[in-house]
């Protein structure tokens, strides 16, 4: 590509906003030309909007340290060119957001959600691109459905919880091994909760067994995720049982789950299971992309393995680190899955999912 895609971050002040910032600086196809957030801090300079709450551990880009923070409710002062609004947006009431991206969408902004609001949207596509890139057949109803002009719609990633276990399933599946019962434990980093958690004093030395939401996600997205496009939307799939308990842990990054799985038919052997995961390729509508992991799943042998300090950057944070696979009493299989929460979970899927629509022409075409 030539010229870059000038984009928008709502929300760019935020925890996942910052993210956003410091992964699509100097990325090969996008370019933040402008970032918006909440009235409190429009009209101030970036480095002045999060002045003492900048977050990450590189510092504020220079693209981005003098561009004025726009209301994120004022859509019209949208610089010029913008194609493509990356959502970090955070409001206390979802049908809010809902409101909002659709309000962007209806100006013919390419809307990329991090949020959960649109999630359950009939005819919105919730998109882990190397699982159900086919969703982004869905848009044309949405467009249709709201009379969305034809560069204006709204697509969304999944629940963090998810991201480092159902690719694994979904491997299996492609191989002729379907998997419909599932049982899986999350311990889940301080940093899905935000600046709140990481700080939180209730956190140190301790565990969370609750965190409120999260087991609903966990168990009910990948019905979406696995589900077809028909011509009312998205329906969603019966083939998979899922039971979550979801707790949190005091590590700052990388969430961890611990599966459970049976299988529809005949167990695979383990080293079966190894093979697949191991030789799992994404679409080739996937593969390629500035931020696709060479090996989306990678295979573990060692015994303690995976370790949030070790392996959840693999892939550049955007691979899933799977290991202590073993035949279980009461299931078929069970095993230990990892993946990066703050990149592969949030901001860093989201931009994958905006490289695959401009692959498919939805974004600058």
């Amino acid at each position: 590509m030539n010229d870059k895609i000038p984009v928008t971050v709502l929300g760019a002040t935020g925890m996942v906003g910052q993210n956003y910032l410091k992964l699509l600086n100097d990325h090969p196809w996008f370019e933040i030309v402008d970032v918006a957030a909440s009235p409190n801090s429009a009209g101030k300079s970036y480095s002045e909007a999060v002045a003492d709450r900048w977050h990450m551990s590189t510092d504020i880009p220079s693209g981005v340290r003098d561009l004025k923070v726009r209301d994120v409710n004022d859509i019209e002062g949208v610089k010029d060119g913008v194609k493509c609004a990356f959502s970090a947006i955070s409001m206390p009431d979802k049908p809010d957001v809902i409101e909002l991206e659709f309000s962007y969408a209806a100006e013919g902004f390419a809307v990329v959600s991090n949020n959960s609001a649109n999630r359950w949207t009939e005819d919105v596509p919730m998109l882990i691109p190397e699982i159900n890139p086919d969703h982004t057949d869905v848009i044309a109803l949405q467009q249709s459905n709201r009379s969305l002009p034809k560069t204006g719609f709204v697509a969304v990633k999944p629940n963090c919880s998810i991201q480092s276990y159902l690719i694994t399933l979904v491997a299996l599946e492609r191989a002729g091994y379907p998997v419909d019962r599932i049982q899986v434990s999350t311990l889940q980093a301080l940093s899905g909760a935000g600046y709140a958690g990481i700080s939180s004093k209730e956190m140190i030395d301790n565990v969370i067994p609750f965190i409120p939401g999260e087991e609903e996600k966990t168990e009910s997205e990948p019905l979406k995720i696995l589900g077809e496009v028909t011509e009312k939307g998205i329906s969603v799939t019966d083939r998979l049982n899922i039971s979550a308990t979801c707790t949190r842990v005091p590590i700052v990054d990388g969430h961890m789950a611990i599966v459970h799985i049976g299988f529809k038919e005949k167990a695979p052997d383990l080293n079966t299971v190894k093979s697949v995961w191991r030789d799992f390729k994404a679409d080739p509508s996937v593969s390629g992309l500035p931020s696709s992991p060479e090996k989306p799943i990678i295979f573990l042998e060692e015994v303690d393995r995976p370790q949030p300090k070790l392996d959840m950057n693999a892939g550049k944070g955007m691979s899933v680190s799977v290991g202590r696979l073993a035949e279980d009493k009461f299931f078929d299989f069970r095993y230990v899955a990892l993946s990066h929460n703050t990149i592969r979970g949030a901001a860093g899927g989201a931009i994958l999912t905006a490289e695959l629509l401009v692959k498919k022409g939805f974004i600058g075409g």
